[in-house]
């Protein structure tokens, strides 16, 4: 029998549906299926590159498929970071490749990993980052109930792929780039799972490897290790941690409740773990679900080079650990848990940063930053060095003391702009900070922030044939990158919608009903968060009266898209299996935010017509792209909640 040949096109759109419903169990609607057939059809573009053309000659390694590809943007690592650098720049306009060295995306919020993402203490402060991030988690919260690590995975995957504008290259790592005086040329990365060498033209490129990977092939200037006090003036440094240490490496674990005792026995090589090494590290504190952060090691090392002794002695400590806990008799309550999965890659907190246009330091982050023209996003983790040695730091505690609360601040642009190499940029680990400010922006919610500013900006510069830098002394190529970021639904503490093509602002605003002490006004002061007990940024009003909102103009106006901004809450929300964390997410839609609606338009002659349907929404940030319609008014019909008593609004945007 002859076997009928399938192209790589052919298999990769008769597979879409194995893309959607990432969750088992969700429906896919037939306009989001046929987006992401559209999607994929364009992720197989890279198929019928490598399979059909594209070639590019090179004698060296003759075993290698050599393959030449171009596109507007390129961001290297698809950890938290890079994710939300590539999906707002593909958003804005920006052909986007998107590589990563391993097959799964999150970084160290990956299942390979399995660190939850961190930020803003929402419950404190009343609001969250949002943006693509808060998209991610809210979907993830939504149809990842079953708190699966594999199922996050796919739905970042799904994330991307599923992006018109987005290729995706995965196993694949960046290790060269060829330049032309201070400007790349073409990075070069490889995938030795399919023997290809990819040679990467682009208009501007953005390092989320985490460790400056592409930037230190580049010749960018790097950064390394604690720089003391005196070097910049940062009195809050601890005096004992050694200059040039790093935070350490972590590899956590999971465990599964067998319901039987389950009795241990740790390999002769695991570490003897003793009462004196757990003086100021409480295993019963956080539970025994989930590992401990505070299981770290190698910041007296190369967390690079010294990966694999790094990993090795990780290990040992957690079967030490575990074997403490399990037959120490101090435990009782972890007498019926065994071990279920056990991190094999070191989840790296510390290694190169990249030196930008400009310096953060613990001067920004307690007030200075307020100076700076140029910023872009919020975030607000504390500061928090942590001591070289680790786990074995056993007469430490294992982070500095917080003696000065970190309330939510901005970053600026110019530490995601290399100030070396005109056309790289960077978010994540490795922007331009001092490494104790550093301490403070690395975690993942904050390079995710830093990551949508950079794929933001990036786009804005491809489009306008620029360099990163020009936009810094351009200011309407700043204000056009700021207002980008908030219609995006970015938090930008202290800067409001200014979108000149927003027609929604030269509206008449009323409503059917305001209930909170707010008003229909609210939602066209340009702000999409309130601080904690605050609701001056918000229309509020009883679901149970079906409540409506209308923006009316003088003369008619043509729309053709309309964004609409929600609450969403402000509860924690994160990927997670710790069970400290895992009580404080609700993995649900939010009950804030409002499920069905309808956009009705009012026409000139006073019909109505149904411009949005809208049945059983979750996202706090919705975008329609409407036939274009010209109407005199529209009207925001609110017909049910995810069970809160009230509608909630932040924003209505409109644009012709």
């Amino acid at each position: 029998m002859k076997i009928k040949k399938i192209n790589r096109r052919e298999f990769i759109e008769a597979s879409t549906l194995s893309l959607l419903g990432y969750s088992m169990m969700v429906s896919v609607p037939a306009e989001v299926s046929a987006k992401s057939k559209a999607a994929v059809s364009e992720q197989s573009k890279l198929i019928d590159a490598v399979l059909e053309g594209a070639k590019y000659d090179d004698s060296s390694e003759p075993n290698m498929r050599k393959v030449a590809l171009e596109c507007d943007v390129l961001v290297c690592g698809a950890g938290m970071a890079g994710i939300c650098a590539a999906i707002a720049a593909a958003r804005n306009g920006a052909k986007t490749i998107l590589i990563n060295d391993r097959s799964r995306m999150g970084g160290n919020a990956s299942s390979e990993i399995k660190m939850h993402p961190l930020g803003i203490n929402s419950q404190k402060y009343g609001f969250r980052e949002a943006g693509v991030l808060e998209e991610l988690l809210l979907e993830n919260a939504v149809n990842n109930p079953q708190n699966s690590w594999d199922v996050w995975d796919v739905m970042l995957y799904d994330k991307c792929v599923s992006e018109p504008n987005l290729t995706l290259i995965l196993d694949t790592a960046v290790y060269m780039a060829q330049k032309a005086e201070n400007k790349i040329e073409y990075a070069y990365a490889r995938c030795d799972k399919s023997l290809t060498i990819y040679k990467i033209k682009a208009k501007v490129f953005i390092d989320c490897t985490g460790d400056s990977r592409l930037g230190m092939e580049a010749g960018a200037e790097l950064m390394h290790g604690r720089d003391g006090s005196e070097k910049y003036g940062e009195n809050e440094v601890v005096q004992t941690y050694p200059i040039g240490g790093l935070l350490c490496s972590s590899i956590m674990y999971t465990t599964k409740n067998m319901g039987r005792p389950v009795p241990f026995k740790a390999p002769p090589w695991a570490v003897k773990v003793t009462p004196e090494m757990l003086k100021y590290r409480n295993p019963r504190k956080n539970g025994f679900a989930y590992g401990y952060w505070f299981i770290s090691h190698g910041g007296l090392a190369d967390t690079i080079r010294d990966n694999e002794v790094i990993r090795f002695e990780l290990l040992s400590i957690v079967m030490g650990l575990w074997d403490y806990i399990k037959n120490s008799g101090e435990f009782p309550e972890a007498d019926n848990l065994a071990l279920d999965s056990i991190g094999m890659i070191p989840g790296r907190r510390d290694s190169y940063r990249i030196m930008g246009l400009s310096l953060f330091s613990q001067h920004d982050i307690r007030g200075k930053w307020r100076e700076r023209p140029d910023q872009i996003g919020t975030i607000g983790w504390k500061l928090e060095d942590q001591p070289s040695t680790g786990f074995y730091a056993s007469d430490d505690h294992p982070a500095m003391p917080v003696k000065v609360e970190t309330l939510p601040f901005n970053i600026p642009l110019s530490i995601l702009i290399s100030g070396k190499i005109e056309n790289l940029m960077m978010a994540g680990r490795n922007i331009s900070c001092t490494h104790l400010a550093f301490s403070c922006t690395r975690v993942m919610k904050s390079a995710a922030v830093a990551g949508q500013a950079a794929g933001t900006a990036a786009a804005v510069a491809a489009k306008n044939s620029v360099f990163p830098k020009a936009i810094l002394s351009s200011k309407s190529l700043l204000k056009q990158v700021q207002q980008t970021l908030l219609r995006d639904g970015q938090v930008i503490v202290g800067l409001a919608n200014d979108d000149p093509e927003d027609i929604a602002r030269k509206a008449k605003i009323s409503a059917s009903h305001c209930a909170m002490e707010t008003s229909a006004e609210n939602v066209l002061n340009g702000a999409v968060y309130d601080w904690l007990g605050k609701t001056g940024n918000r229309w509020i009003a009883p679901i149970s009266e079906k409540p409506w909102l209308k923006l009316e103009w003088d003369s008619p106006k043509r729309v053709s898209k309309i964004i609409l901004n929600l609450d969403s809450g402000y509860r924690h929300l994160t990927m997670t299996t710790e069970e400290a964390q895992v009580d404080k997410v609700l993995r649900a839609p939010q009950p804030e935010t409002l499920a069905d609606f309808n956009i009705v338009g009012i026409l000139p002659d006073g019909t109505e017509k149904r411009l949005v349907e809208q049945r059983g929404n979750y996202q706090k940030q919705r975008v329609f792209n409407i036939s274009p319609a010209e109407i005199s008014a529209l009207r925001l019909d609110c017909l049910k909640t995810n069970s809160d008593q009230f509608a909630r609004v932040f924003a209505l945007r409109c644009y012709s």
